[in-house]
């Protein structure tokens, strides 16, 4: 389980938020909501101990995640707002590349079906620079098929999108559900998922 407990950020003399709570189980997700700049990405980076928080704390499995920071990386799978993929890099490359950061040795057979999962079957060696904002998107998120995380992190993951591609993302979402994961997202689109927990910043 995940536990949020009176987490608060603030920036100089600005308070993004502050006594932020909640408990997150297996097939549970929730969805962080917000006007731009209320500190909805500050929040997942948080939770994903990218940053410290002015006060409160983060727990997984009862531990403070900055304790066991290495066993929460294994369970976590954090996808941020920004693309991050390298233009020069085909989508192939660009997933074994990040896969091998985290340790983790993907096939290229393997790689190559996510791809094609997502939609991008004939862009797979492609280089990144000549995809679409939309396709670049689905090659980040192939990870979801390809990196086994607990608890799925995803700021804006819907961004750029096309319907199919939106349906699929939603479908993957919920069979990790299914399988006892969880999840924690933002954004702006009213989500075809599960009932799930909100969270207004």
């Amino acid at each position: 389980m995940l536990a949020v407990s009176q987490l608060t950020c603030q920036r100089g003399s600005r308070r993004l938020f502050s006594d932020v709570s909640f408990c997150l189980d297996a097939g549970q997700w929730i969805q962080i909501q917000g006007s731009n700049g209320a500190g909805k990405t500050t929040l997942l980076r948080l939770l994903a101990g990218l940053g410290l928080p002015h006060a409160g704390t983060v727990t997984w499995n009862g531990a403070p995640v900055r304790e066991t920071r290495e066993a929460w990386h294994q369970d976590l799978l954090y996808i941020g707002h920004q693309v991050a993929i390298k233009d020069e890099l085909s989508p192939v490359e660009n997933l074994i590349f990040g896969l091998g950061l985290e340790g983790i040795s993907g096939s290229r057979q393997g790689v190559i079906e996510a791809l094609h999962r997502f939609g991008l079957k004939g862009r797979e060696d492609l280089p990144a620079r000549f995809l679409s904002a939309g396709q670049r998107r689905r090659v980040l998120l192939c990870r979801l098929l390809l990196r086994p995380a607990q608890v799925w992190i995803l700021d804006e993951p819907y961004t750029a999108l096309d319907v199919h591609a939106t349906e699929f993302l939603s479908a993957v979402i919920e069979g990790h559900l299914d399988q006892g994961g969880s999840a924690i997202l933002t954004s702006h689109q009213t989500l075809g998922l599960r009932p799930g927990m909100f969270l207004v910043l």
